[in-house]
C-alpha cells in the first residue's frame, strides 16, 4: 500500500539491485524480462534517432535516456487503447511500451506520407488514436487542461477509464498545471497527474523551479493526495501506478505522482553542450553511473535470471534492424503534398473550405505554367 506524501522516495529494487526489505516479489521471469526488453527498446530508440538528427533527416529530438524506468514503468501499469495518455513531448517511451509500432512513430519523426498526422505536427510529436496516446505539444503544460476535461468526460460517462497526464518538473510553474489540478480535484476527475522529475527544465535545476521540497507536496494544495516514487526503479513505478489507477477505477478521485530520476541527455538538440554551459559532468557522471536498465539488470542477475553479453547485444541489434527498416519504409513513402493542407479539419469539408483548395490549385497551376521553360 502506497503511502500519501512520504518524506522519501517508494521503492522495490533498491540501488544495490535488491530487493527493499519485506518486499514480495509477484512478477513472472517472463514479465521481468519484458520490461528489461521495453527499456533497452527505448534506450537504442534514443540511440538511432540521434544519429537520424545528426544526419539531417529529422530537424528535433528530445532524448529520454535515463528516465526509461519511468516511462515503461507507467505504460506497463495502463490498459492500452482503453486508457488515455496526455503525455508530453519527451515521452517516446510511453509511446513505445504502450504498443505504438515503430513504423508510426519513426514516419512522425520524419513527417512522411506514412505518417499518421501526415506531416502536419512538428517532428517528436507522436500520436496514436489506436493507443489513445495524445500527440504532445512544445507549449509547458498545455496538455494538462484537456487532460483532466478527458477524466471528466470519462466519470460523466460512467466508463472505468482512467486519464494519465505526464510532464516534466518544469511544467509546475505554469498556471496551467495550477489550473487543471484545481479543476481535477473539483470535479473529482479520475486523472493521474504524474510528474517525471528529471531535475532540469531545459536549463532550469528543480530547486531553482520551486521553493517546495518536492513536487508531490503541492497535492496538498489543491485536496489530492501525493505520492513519491524511485523514478529509476521500473517495479516501484509499475505498481505505484497500477495501485492508484485501481482506486480511480473503483471511483476514486485524482492524485499527483512525482517519479524521480534524471535526464542524462541534452533538453534536445537546441542545447546539444548541456554539461559545458548549465551542469556539471560530474552530476551527469553520478547519475549515469546509477543507470536504470544497468540497475535492473544486476536485479535480474540476482534473481537466476542474468542476460548475457552475447543476449544483449543481439537484442540490441534486432531493434537496430527494425529501426532502419521502419526509417527506410518511412522515407521511401515520399512526403506529403500542399495538396492535403486541408484534409481532415472538418469530418465534412465545408463550402469556404472548398473554395479556398480550389483556389490553391488554380494559383498551383498558374504558377508552376509560368516556371516552366
Amino acid at each position: 500500500m502506497l503511502e500519501a506524501f512520504p518524506s522519501s522516495p517508494y521503492q522495490i529494487v533498491g540501488e544495490d539491485s535488491q530487493l527493499s526489505p519485506g518486499t514480495q516479489l509477484k512478477h513472472t521471469p517472463a514479465e521481468l524480462r519484458h520490461l528489461w526488453e521495453q527499456m533497452t527498446l527505448v534506450r537504442e530508440f534514443d540511440r538511432k534517432l540521434v544519429t537520424l538528427l545528426r544526419q539531417g533527416r529529422t530537424t528535433f529530438y528530445a532524448q529520454a535516456s535515463g528516465m526509461e524506468a519511468t516511462q515503461i514503468g507507467v505504460a506497463s501499469a495502463l490498459r492500452p487503447g482503453h486508457d488515455w495518455v496526455w503525455g508530453y513531448y519527451r515521452d517516446q517511451g510511453i509511446a513505445l511500451g504502450l504498443g505504438m509500432p515503430l513504423g508510426d512513430m519513426v514516419a512522425q519523426m520524419v513527417g512522411s506520407n506514412s505518417d499518421l498526422n501526415k506531416g502536419r505536427q512538428m517532428p517528436h510529436h507522436p500520436g496514436s488514436v489506436a493507443q489513445r496516446f495524445v500527440s504532445g505539444s512544445s507549449s509547458i503544460a498545455s496538455q494538462v487542461p484537456p487532460a483532466v476535461g478527458t477524466a471528466m468526460a470519462s466519470r460523466y460517462l460512467g466508463t472505468d477509464e482512467v486519464t494519465v497526464c505526464t510532464f516534466g518538473d518544469g511544467a509546475t510553474s505554469e498556471g496551467d498545471w495550477h489550473a487543471g489540478l484545481n479543476m481535477a480535484a473539483v470535479q473529482d476527475a479520475p486523472c493521474l497527474f504524474v510528474c517525471e522529475n528529471n531535475q532540469w527544465a531545459i536549463s532550469t535545476p528543480t530547486h531553482r523551479q520551486t521553493r517546495s521540497e518536492s513536487i508531490h507536496l503541492k497535492a496538498r494544495a489543491y485536496g489530492m493526495p501525493g505520492y513519491y516514487v524511485d523514478g529509476n526503479d521500473v517495479l516501484a513505478v509499475q505498481t505505484a501506478v497500477r495501485e492508484l489507477v485501481a482506486g480511480m477505477r473503483a471511483g476514486g478521485g485524482p492524485a499527483l505522482l512525482e517519479c524521480l530520476t534524471y535526464r542524462v541527455g541534452s533538453h534536445s538538440n537546441a542545447d546539444a553542450d548541456a554539461e559545458k554551459t548549465y551542469r556539471s559532468r560530474d552530476e551527469v557522471r553520478e547519475w549515469t553511473q546509477r543507470d536504470p536498465i544497468t540497475r535492473f539488470e544486476r536485479f535480474l542477475a540476482a534473481q537466476g535470471q542474468e542476460i548475457s553479453s552475447r543476449e544483449r547485444s543481439d537484442f540490441v541489434a534486432r531493434i537496430h534492424r527494425e529501426i532502419e527498416a521502419a526509417v527506410q519504409a518511412a522515407e521511401a513513402s515520399g512526403q506529403p503534398g500542399w495538396e492535403t493542407m486541408l484534409d481532415d479539419v472538418y469530418s465534412v469539408r465545408p463550402a469556404h473550405l472548398t473554395e479556398q483548395q480550389r483556389a490553391l490549385e488554380r494559383e498551383y497551376a498558374e504558377t508552376t505554367a509560368q516556371v516552366r521553360p
